[in-house]
């Protein structure tokens, strides 16, 4: 083989390994920030969540009846009966109330995958994370749609700016067992 050959040939070789390392590579612009905008891209996701709930309630009723029937004696030949009278007074009060509340705050960090990338440009995202200590299993998973707007300098996504949020939180382990009730107990409670 000839040097231009063999020159050709390495030339040849180096722009398919150029096109295929470097451009294979997504490039991000030095003055860019490195948001997730394509699919398999990766979110941190801070799950900052606090619920209160409550309601109040207060009844009272109040029912008054009364009655009254008076006769006075009668006249003439039955002017010796005496008079009759009768009265009937009937009342129901009912007061009665009740209030429930409820709250509840979980704070996580989770990172998330672009998984579809929609028509607008909204992100659908999906992530998991498992941690397990002592055999105590906890698993955090988290599923939406981020707005690239909502998508802060850092990758970062609260998950307020998340919508359709679905976060769930499950733990199983010995703590896990031991807080739950034994079958009599739940026997117990099914019965009465």
């Amino acid at each position: 083989m000839s040097v231009r050959v063999r020159k050709f040939l390495s030339a040849a070789g180096a722009a398919m390994l150029f096109s295929t390392t470097v451009w294979a590579v997504p490039m991000h612009s030095l003055f860019s920030d490195h948001r997730a905008m394509r699919v398999n891209d990766i979110l941190t996701i801070h799950i900052v969540e606090s619920a209160k709930a409550g309601t109040e309630s207060d009844t009272r009723t109040d029912k008054t009846n009364s009655a009254e029937v008076n006769f006075t004696g009668g006249t003439g030949r039955l002017g010796f009966l005496p008079q009759f009278g009768a009265k009937n007074d009937n009342r129901a009060n009912f007061k009665g109330g009740g209030s429930t509340s409820r709250s509840g705050e979980f704070k996580a960090t989770v990172s998330a995958r672009v998984i579809e990338v929609l028509e607008g440009g909204n992100l659908v995202i999906e992530g998991s994370k498992v941690v397990e200590v002592n055999q105590e299993k906890e698993t955090i998973k988290i599923t939406g749609i981020v707005r690239p707007q909502d998508i802060q300098k850092n990758n970062i996504v609260f998950s307020s700016s998340i919508a359709d949020a679905q976060i769930t939180y499950s733990g199983s382990g010995v703590v896990n067992t031991a807080s739950r009730a034994g079958i009599i107990t739940r026997m117990f409670g099914w019965l009465f």
